[in-house]
C-alpha cells in the first residue's frame, strides 16, 4: 500500500503564491519520477510539473516560469512552488509518483486525493 498526502492548496489572490507538498508512504522500495497533474472545471487532467529520479524537469508551457517543482528523497516528498498565479491556475491538483513497492516487479503510478488550488481575480 502507498499513500500520497497533498497539502497546501487554499484560496489565493491573482498574482500570489501557493506551495504544494505531496509525501507518500509505505512499502516503497524506490520512487522514479514525481509530478504534479490539474485539473480543472469541466477540463481533462493534465500535467503540469514532472521532475525524474535525476532531477530533470519537465513543465506545461503555461507555467513555465512561474512554478518549480522540487523534491526531498529522503522524505520521498514532492513539492511544487507556485508564484504569479493566474485564474486559470484555478483546479484540483493531484500527486503522483511512479515507484517500485513491495509485491510489484514493475513501477506502479499512484495518485493522490488531490488538493484545491482558488485563484481569484
Amino acid at each position: 500500500q502507498v499513500q500520497l498526502v497533498e497539502s497546501g492548496g487554499g484560496l489565493v489572490q491573482a498574482g500570489g503564491s501557493l506551495r504544494l507538498s505531496c509525501a507518500a508512504s509505505g512499502s516503497i522500495f524506490s520512487i522514479n519520477a514525481m509530478a504534479w497533474y490539474r485539473q480543472a472545471p469541466g477540463k481533462q487532467r493534465e500535467l503540469v510539473a514532472q521532475m525524474s529520479s535525476g532531477g530533470s524537469t519537465n513543465y506545461a508551457d503555461s507555467v513555465k516560469g512561474r512554478f518549480t517543482i522540487s523534491r526531498d528523497n529522503a522524505k520521498s516528498t514532492v513539492y511544487l512552488q507556485m508564484n504569479s498565479l493566474k485564474p486559470e491556475d484555478t483546479a484540483v491538483y493531484y500527486c503522483n509518483i511512479e515507484s517500485y513497492t513491495a509485491g510489484y516487479g514493475v513501477p506502479m503510478n499512484y495518485w493522490g486525493k488531490g488538493t484545491l488550488v482558488t485563484v481569484s481575480s
